[in-house]
């Protein structure tokens, strides 16, 4: 939905289960519907997409993909933003590490990411950017485990990332529509946080990927920065960069002076908590178990004073540490409902999407709001609500700090 003069607000759909087309179909029935009736009776409704490789497949087959844009004329929703993320299955299955399998070191990432760029460019409105959003490269503990140059590895994502941007820009003089793809740091991931993205965007993909646009498509070096920047942006993910107990508006500097746009901001919180003495400590383990779950990564990045001291790469391997730790605060890589602050002995990085939203509205970062809390079905048994009241109450929250 459109938030006058803030852009475009939605949520992502890799909240609902399902790895082909017609279950994601389903979901949208199910779920974006009745949401939109309430949050957005009177005006389009966005949809934040999520396609699987195989329910990207499904989706070009036949008449499937126009029948879709019919559907989305018809019920007034409309698609602006895509998680390209996680290209298997996301729910009901360990996803760990698989998240990001296959990395951009492989055809099959490359070529699905273009598949959704061309799915995306069919159906998104005349008159909005669309954008997918991406993983940061590649999962950091597998080069080290490989003993793989990160050199090698960086030179052959930027490979990939341009002929994508090569097939993108063919979508903008073809279609007369902009897609960007956004990469997304996380904790693990190759590019980790807004320093490392900073140093992919200086030291490799605007050197040489300049080289490559004018060599390929006998463009200036001024238009061939222009391009890469335009159709490779940032998704700023508000957890994660939390988690890293990065600053907002210096990222957002720093994300200017090196020219990286930011295509989309990923509305998300973690959780956070402080460790004090060792009784305390005992009763916060005992909260923390709660959310140790065997689906997704929970990634722990510990502080002590002001500099961050430790990471930990999985939950469990925090909490065998948390009585020994020097730590004194952690921060857990488990999206909680941003609406809560509050968990007892536990708290949540609500504070941070405050101050991101406050920047944004003074000065408009995106054009793409996209709430992220996928965490629905693993939540511990007391936070588990209704799914479509706890997705309009985000909505809504969401609006109410815009407002």
């Amino acid at each position: 939905m459109k938030i006058k003069g803030y852009g475009h607000l939605t949520y992502c759909t890799n909240i609902h289960p399902g790895e082909t087309w017609l279950e994601v179909f389903k979901s949208l029935n199910d779920y974006v519907l009745p949401i939109k009736e309430k949050v957005s009776p009177s005006q389009p409704f966005g949809i934040g997409l999520r396609l699987s490789n195989a329910a990207s497949l499904d989706l070009i087959k036949g008449e499937n993909l126009r029948a879709f844009k019919s559907w989305l004329d018809e019920k007034q929703l409309y698609v602006f933003t895509m998680n390209g993320f996680p290209y298997g299955g996301f729910h009901g299955e360990r996803v760990k590490d698989k998240v990001h399998y296959p990395d951009w070191t492989s055809q099959e990432r490359l070529a699905y990411t273009l598949r959704l760029a061309k799915i995306l460019a069919y159906i998104l409105p005349e008159d909005l950017e669309g954008g997918i959003s991406t993983s940061p490269i590649s999962y950091k503990p597998w080069i080290e485990e490989e003993k793989e140059s990160r050199e090698r590895i960086m030179n052959l994502a930027c490979r990939h990332f341009f002929q994508l941007l090569e097939e993108l820009i063919k979508i903008k003089e073809n279609t007369g529509r902009t897609i960007h793809i956004d990469i997304e740091p996380e904790p693990d991931g190759l590019l980790e946080d807004s320093e490392e993205l900073a140093e992919f965007f200086k030291f490799y993909l605007i050197p040489d990927g300049k080289e490559y646009l004018k060599h390929k498509l006998a463009v200036s070096s001024a238009d061939a920065k222009s391009l890469i920047k335009n159709h490779i942006r940032a998704c700023y993910d508000v957890c994660h960069h939390a988690l890293a107990y990065e600053n907002p508006s210096e990222v957002f500097k720093k994300y200017e002076e090196v020219g990286i746009k930011i295509g989309k901001i990923q509305i998300s919180a973690g959780l956070k908590v402080f460790l004090k003495d060792r009784e305390q400590r005992k009763e916060v383990l005992g909260k923390l178990k709660l959310f140790e779950e065997s689906t997704y990564l929970h990634q722990v990045l510990e502080r002590k004073g002001n500099k961050k001291s430790k990471q930990y790469p999985d939950l469990p391997q925090a909490l065998n540490n948390i009585l020994e730790t020097e730590g004194e605060e952690w921060r857990v890589h488990f999206h909680v409902p941003l609406f809560v602050d509050n968990y007892d002995l536990l708290q949540s990085t609500q504070t941070d999407i405050i101050e991101v939203l406050n920047l944004h509205k003074k000065n408009l970062l995106t054009s793409h709001l996209e709430v992220e809390t996928y965490t629905w079905d693993v939540l511990p048994t007391d936070l588990k609500l209704n799914l479509k009241e706890s997705i309009q109450r985000e909505m809504e929250w969401v609006i109410k700090q815009l407002s």
